[in-house]
């Protein structure tokens, strides 16, 4: 494998402006680019897949075991030039103490031997980025940082500045990206805008690569990267079973959060992905063995889902004689009624006794280890999951339904019932990641 990892020391100091430019800048010289974010995100990833031309893959040290890592990196990086990596967060931002085990940026560069392109954001700073960039090369003695890219440099003064100090520390200095509104991209309460709602979005990242091209020595970097130690091992089974042999898959702007590693894991499984639009009003496939839906955005399109006659009643017609499971905006969906940002209230599906609202906004954000109480799509009673779970909206009352799993946070809280389940009717705040070795 070669390639590098694209990482930061917080949230918000260009990560992803800098991946997309560099993903699509690279495939536009011809390369073979493999992207892969880090962590639970489902974003970030069908914007990765636009840039380089290739799916995306998420690789998570927390939720994923050391071989279920290395085994889809290989798979990413086959025949590919380059494997492009998305850090999360601040590179060493993790949860837990197992080594390795963190979740953070850093396991994942330190299991894979990528090494690390180090975006710094100099606002308000000249001289003590150097300190910022000492401290991202020392703590972490696993890792190697393979150069640094300045962002948001306000003038050729503060660029030399910044850049002397880093370079003295024996830190090449690949780039500086000035201040420019111009390249962000549109933002939502849950990240970015979707790849497939951003208007132009081709445009915008060529855009990007223009800015990136013109701005960081490209060719100084591809000869930076050399080949990483391959792990040895492969995917050997999906990380999560197949649900059935025929999936009706819920696909549209509303529901979308399904994890690439899932579909591509089912598809090699020999399983069918049949999806469908329930914005469209489409329903389910009949014949399908199962009905799956997805997280999304459910809370913005509520009152379209609501007056989806055809894919409310296909649903229910469906639940009655095979299994439906909904995650997070989709388990809200399979509940009696979703209450909007204004205070609105949409009836849904009535498959479950859930009521949810979106009206007051409190965040949900963790990860989660799930044990299922009974059998169903996720896997038989018993199995462990690892999942992740990140949403605004509160739930009114569960109506009485028995709970899906007992569920545990990453910070040794005492795990508690949660989800739902009637009947083969399931649902439940987290998103499954992987079933636990």
């Amino acid at each position: 494998m070669k390639g590098f990892l694209i990482a930061s020391v917080r949230s918000g100091a260009g990560k992803t402006t800098l991946s997309l430019g560099l993903m699509t800048a690279l495939a536009r010289r011809g390369l073979k680019v493999a992207p892969a974010k880090c962590g639970p995100d489902y974003i970030d990833p069908a914007f990765h897949a636009v840039a380089a031309g290739r799916p995306g893959v998420n690789l998570d040290s927390w939720a994923m075991t050391p071989d279920q890592v290395a085994g889809l990196a290989l798979h990413q990086a086959k025949g590919a030039d380059l494997l492009v990596t998305e850090g999360l967060m601040g590179l060493f931002d993790g949860v837990g103490h197992e080594p390795g085990r963190t979740g953070s940026s850093a396991d994942i560069a330190a299991s894979l031997g990528l090494k690390v392109l180090l975006v710094l954001d100099v606002t308000g700073q000249s001289t003590s980025a150097a300190a910022v960039a000492l401290g991202a090369k020392l703590l972490d003695p696993r890792l190697t940082i393979v150069g640094v890219v300045l962002n948001r440099v306000g003038s050729e003064r503060h660029r030399r500045l910044c850049s002397e100090a880093v370079e003295a520390l024996g830190l090449p200095v690949l780039g500086a990206l000035p201040r420019e509104t111009a390249v962000e991209l549109p933002e939502r309460h849950l990240g970015l805008v979707q790849a497939e709602e951003t208007d132009d979005l081709r445009r915008r990242l060529d855009t990007l690569a223009d800015f990136v091209e013109h701005h960081i020595d490209l060719d100084r970097l591809i000869d930076l990267c050399e080949d990483a130690a391959s792990p040895m091992a492969a995917i050997a089974t999906p990380l999560l079973q197949p649900p059935g042999q025929r999936i009706a898959l819920a696909r549209d702007t509303a529901f979308s959060f399904v994890y690439p590693h899932h579909l591509t894991g089912w598809s090699a499984a020999g399983a069918e992905i049949l999806p469908f639009s329930p914005l469209a009003s489409e329903a389910p496939d009949p014949t399908a063995d199962v009905c799956w839906l997805p997280g999304g955005y459910p809370e913005l399109h509520a009152g379209a889902i609501s007056a989806a006659g055809g894919f409310l009643d296909g649903l229910r017609a469906f639940a009655a004689e095979k299994p439906v499971h909904g995650e997070c905006g989709g388990y809200m969906v399979l509940g009696t009624g979703l209450v909007d940002a204004e205070g609105t209230r949409h009836a849904m599906a009535g498959l479950l006794g859930l009521e949810t609202s979106y009206e007051r906004r409190r965040l949900h954000l963790g990860y989660r280890r799930a044990r299922l109480f009974s059998n169903g799509p996720l896997g038989p009673a018993g199995a462990m999951l690892s999942g992740h779970e990140f949403h605004y909206a509160s739930i009114l009352t569960t109506g009485g339904d028995d709970p899906l799993a007992e569920v545990a946070d990453a910070h040794g809280g005492a795990p508690a019932p949660d989800g739902s389940r009637r009947g083969l009717v399931s649902g439940s705040f987290f998103h499954a990641i992987a079933r636990m070795e």
